[in-house]
């Protein structure tokens, strides 16, 4: 399955947000792919402020994971794990744990968990244009 949506401004991303996690609700955890600068973290503050998270959200860059709570007290977790340099390191903070939690998980580079990433994962790559404008693909497949 591979879907694709045109994110043309910064402002829209609370609407590509909201679409995502309409069409894909039985999902919970999301796997962001893109280069530095892409919009990864925008859309993950886009997918907490649709989810009704009220704290300040920002990348866990040198947390690895932040945890949030949602408009109904469940718990969001947002990783980073561009830092990190070997799958092995995932065991350390729990990991798969949080992924079978059932709760919203939203990941910054994911690559270094393939092996950690089910089947019910979607894969959200987001490519941009010299114009600024972003491509977001939507897939169960990694790209």
């Amino acid at each position: 399955m591979l879907a694709t949506i045109t994110l043309r401004k910064p402002s829209e991303a609370e609407t590509v947000a909201q679409l995502i996690l309409e069409s894909h609700a039985e999902r919970r955890v999301f796997a962001l792919h893109g280069d530095l600068g892409a919009g990864k973290t925008t859309l993950i503050k886009a997918f907490c402020s649709i989810l009704g998270v009220a704290d300040r959200t920002s990348s866990p860059s040198f947390a690895i994971v932040n945890e949030y709570r949602t408009a109904d007290g469940s718990p969001l977790y947002h990783f980073d794990l561009y830092r990190l340099k070997v799958a092995e390191e995932l065991e350390g903070i729990g990991f798969d744990e949080y992924l079978d939690s059932g709760a919203y998980c939203f990941i910054e580079w994911p690559e270094i968990a393939s092996g950690h990433l089910e089947v019910d994962v979607l894969h959200v790559s987001i490519h941009v244009a010299p114009n600024g404008v972003r491509t977001i693909q939507m897939s169960t497949v990694a790209p």
